[in-house]
């Protein structure tokens, strides 16, 4: 007697639902069908051998992805006097196995539930990805199959680079079964990811002038936010006799080494944007992903590098956007040599965050505390390490009646060094 289970599927006859069996079966741990018995294990046999045979065979082959042929087999047994088609199914090493014109999504990939074959949820299939491919995301495939990479072809064409499927193979934008990895869904109009940009007026989150998205490739994400940073990277000019000087607010090399270390080292296998944030007085820059394991805030300091996208990066190093491994953060270190203000790096275990201070603000402070007093002064210097500060402060810190700080304020926000916002009670004072 026959029943089904979670390793027996019965079909009274061949119809094409049964490769959701034999995707189940491939995915979960093996298992038979047999066609030519009714569910309630009673033997009919199959009446068009041959043809339900050859069928079952073209269907196993073309409508399955990865090639699961080398996993299943298929046999005639003779039960009762009659021929019944049996499937042997073995777990694949290439899961998840899914139906070719669905993807690798729910409504492609199947496990096996007990007796039933039902669809994955996305938990699975990643889990079963992660299992087949190991842990390194740019490397396991993706679940978008359907790309494209109009963007990415035109660089490599720019780049005088051929971009072929052998070099895609090369590039691990597809892998050994031709397939499109996550390294492919980064690269392509179709990345998930985004870079946000907000423009806030003074130096603290307060008020919004400006926001943005950036989206689509990476490569077109980076061209697309460095020509917006460009854009807010002011020029000052200043005449000495006949010659004129121009300096940009921010060393341009800090920008580009700043942006592109957000890009190259960020961690993939979280959803979540990269944040760019662009005040008066500075630019931040805030990428998911913490120091890779073995790293320390030291080592990045001294250009010693552990990628956590190597394929990305060897991407970026062909198109020569990127010099060599680790340079980034030195560069930016160097770019600030001639200044007073310096960049700011800040790491947690998820998180990297880069900071770079506005050198013509430095500049107009600098200038202005020529003529400032002696108590003005440390109220600029108490201002260069809090966002902002309040009366009370200054009188605490500076151990002068509530008068006396009221008029040295006043004075201040008169002469434009600093600014005052709010009212009564809830006002605070930020460097202008």
């Amino acid at each position: 007697m026959f029943k089904e289970s979670i390793h027996l599927e019965l079909k009274k006859e061949y119809v094409k639902d049964i490769l959701k069996t034999v995707i189940a079966f491939a995915n979960t741990s093996g298992g038979k069908i047999y066609i030519g018995i009714d569910d309630d294990g009673k033997v009919l046999g199959v009446q068009r051998l041959d043809t339900d045979i050859l069928k079952l065979s073209n269907s196993i082959r073309d409508s399955i992805k990865p090639d699961i042929t080398l996993f299943t087999s298929i046999l005639v047994e003779k039960i009762n006097s009659n021929d019944v088609i049996v499937v042997d199914v073995q777990k694949g090493a290439s899961s998840p196995y899914y139906l070719t014109d669905k993807g690798i999504r729910p409504s492609g990939v199947y496990v096996r539930q007990g007796a039933s074959s039902v669809p994955a949820t996305d938990a699975a299939i990643l889990k079963m990805i992660r299992d087949t491919d190991g842990d390194n995301f740019e490397e396991l495939r993706s679940l978008n199959q359907n790309l494209d990479f109009d963007f990415l072809k035109k660089e490599f064409e720019d780049a005088n680079i051929k971009l072929e499927h052998s070099q895609m193979r090369t590039f691990n934008i597809i892998d050994e079964d031709g397939l499109y990895t996550n390294l492919g869904l980064l690269l392509s109009e179709q990345c998930p990811h985004t870079i946000k940009a907000a423009v806030f007026e003074g130096s603290t989150k307060e008020i919004f002038k400006d926001r943005f998205e950036f989206s689509g490739s990476l490569l077109k994400q980076m061209k697309d936010v460095y020509s917006f940073l460009n854009r807010y990277n002011r020029t000052n000019s200043e005449i000495t006799g006949l010659k004129r000087t121009d300096t940009r607010e921010y060393p341009e090399i800090a920008l580009r080494e700043a942006l592109l270390n957000s890009i190259v080292h960020k961690e993939y296998s979280y959803s979540s944007s990269t944040l760019i944030s662009v005040f008066d007085d500075k630019i931040e820059i805030v990428t998911i992903g913490g120091l890779t394991k073995g790293l320390s805030e030291d080592d990045i300091m001294l250009g010693v590098s552990i990628l956590r996208n190597r394929n990305l990066a060897n991407i970026f190093y062909r198109l020569k956007l990127i010099e060599a491994y680790g340079t980034g953060i030195p560069k930016i270190i160097e770019s600030y040599n001639e200044y007073n203000v310096k960049p700011k790096i800040e790491i947690s275990s998820n998180a990297f965050k880069i900071t770079l201070p506005n050198t013509l603000k430095e500049k107009s402070i600098s200038k202005l505390e020529k003529n400032l007093s002696d108590k003005e002064y440390l109220i600029v210097n108490m201002l260069k390490e809090n966002e902002y500060i309040k009366r009370t402060d200054i009188e605490k810190n500076l151990s002068i009646s509530s008068s006396m700080a009221i008029k040295l304020l006043r004075n201040m926000v008169d002469n434009l060094v600093i600014e005052k916002i709010g009212k009564g009670k809830n006002v605070i004072y930020r460097l202008k």
